[in-house]
Order: structure tokens, then C-alpha cells, then sequence
């Protein structure tokens, strides 16, 4: 499970440092994509393959499910770490992200997030009423 915020910097060429304490469960291959709210997803090879599975059984007819797998696949890359812990971020994703040169990385269960530091900070401090999220989320059981 990957918990915990982090922030650094990518270098001159484009690698960040995975944070110590998600490089074991994340391996030295997994999958780096285009996330929602404008931020990056790292997943694992084993929960790639599981998102994966549930992807392809959406329905080819379905709009919305047609353009979501395209958002979510176009911007897949396989990437590898190095053995200093870094990894490459594709320049297609650097753009989507806005990341330029401080990003966050935060666990979020079964995938980390990376954010332009910028982005995060935004984020944190919108006029999201988690209070109201958190009456919703007993709704669902939570």
C-alpha cells in the first residue's frame, strides 16, 4: 500500500526520485500514465493488470468508456528505475502534468501520484468541503 507525501525535484533530464519507501512494492518496471485532476499515476505491474482487466470489459459502444480508455492508455509508457531509485518521465507527460521542475509524490493506496508542486498546492487549497466528501463516502459505506 502506498501512503505518504513527498516532495523534490526532477533533474535536468527529466527523472524524479521514487521515494525510498514506494520502491519495493513498486518494482523496478511499472506503468506511468495520465492521471485525473491533472496530476501523473504510477501503478505497479500487478495493479496495471488488474485496472487493465476491468478497462476492457467497458463496452466498445459507450462514448464515455471509449474516450476514458484512450485518455488512459494513449498516455501509458512502461517505465524502469534506475539503480540510484530514479525514473524517466516522457515529455508528453511532463506537459500533461505541468511539471517543470518541484512535484509531490503521494501514495494513494494502489497507485502513487505524482504532482507539479504548484498543482498540489492548488488542490490543497481549493474550497474542497471534505467534511461534505466525508458524509458522501458514508453513503457508499465508507
Amino acid at each position: 500500500m502506498f501512503i505518504g507525501e513527498y516532495a523534490h525535484a526532477i533533474d535536468a533530464k527529466n527523472r524524479m526520485i521514487i521515494p525510498a519507501k514506494f520502491r519495493e512494492e513498486l518494482g523496478e518496471k511499472f506503468i506511468l500514465t495520465k492521471g485525473l485532476d491533472g496530476c501523473l499515476y504510477i501503478y505497479p505491474l500487478s495493479e496495471w493488470n488488474i485496472l487493465e482487466e476491468k478497462l476492457k470489459k467497458l463496452p466498445l459502444t459507450s462514448k464515455n468508456a471509449r474516450a476514458f480508455v484512450r485518455f488512459f492508455f494513449s498516455g501509458a509508457n512502461e517505465v524502469y528505475m534506475d539503480k540510484q531509485g530514479r525514473a524517466l518521465i516522457p515529455q508528453n507527460l511532463l506537459e500533461y502534468g505541468n511539471i517543470k521542475k518541484d512535484i509531490v509524490s503521494i501514495g494513494v493506496s494502489t497507485r502513487i501520484e505524482i504532482w507539479s508542486k504548484e498543482k498540489w498546492q492548488e488542490y490543497n487549497e481549493s474550497n474542497i468541503d471534505f467534511e461534505e466528501i466525508a458524509e458522501k463516502m458514508c453513503e457508499l459505506g465508507i
